[in-house]
């Protein structure tokens, strides 16, 4: 009986390892380009959350962040978004883009903060990347972000 019960607990913390490295697994991306107000341009390779279990589930756990990737959040309609960082250990910041591509807010946020980060404005699309990012390739809102035709 002790056997069973060992193998079975061994069993389920196996899922259990499987399970969670799943869901570090790195979603399909994109290279997205923004173009700054002075008409330069720079890309940014950003995975695609565009399911509720995706969105839901964005940078949690992830450790490590490299510099020039992001997730682009899509969503179907314009809304006042709201982030958190729950269970997110990686500082990043946070672009809130309208459905036109136009960056409307842009805002730094806590690892493992619960307060929620809100847009200002009705959006469709949120971009997280590295935190201080957007500030050291001189990202502003205003600025324009190329939209794929299909996500």
């Amino acid at each position: 009986m002790k056997k069973i019960l060992s193998s079975a607990i061994l069993f389920l913390l196996f899922l259990s390892a499987v399970s969670c490295k799943e869901k570090h697994t790195r979603l399909p991306s994109k290279d997205l380009t923004i173009t700054r107000s002075n008409g330069t341009t720079i890309t940014v390779d950003a995975e695609i959350a565009k399911t509720n279990e995706t969105r839901q589930f964005g940078f949690m756990e992830r450790e490590e962040i490299p510099d020039g990737t992001g997730m682009i959040f899509v969503f179907e309609q314009d809304q006042i978004l709201r982030f958190w960082m729950k269970n997110t250990p990686t500082p990043l910041s946070i672009a809130y883009i309208d459905r036109n591509g136009k960056i409307r807010d842009i805002f730094d946020m806590t690892p493992f903060s619960l307060s929620e980060i809100v847009s200002t404005v009705s959006v469709r699309y949120a971009l997280e990347v590295p935190q201080g990012w957007f500030q050291k390739n001189d990202i502003k809102t205003g600025d324009m972000v190329e939209l794929l035709e299909e996500w």
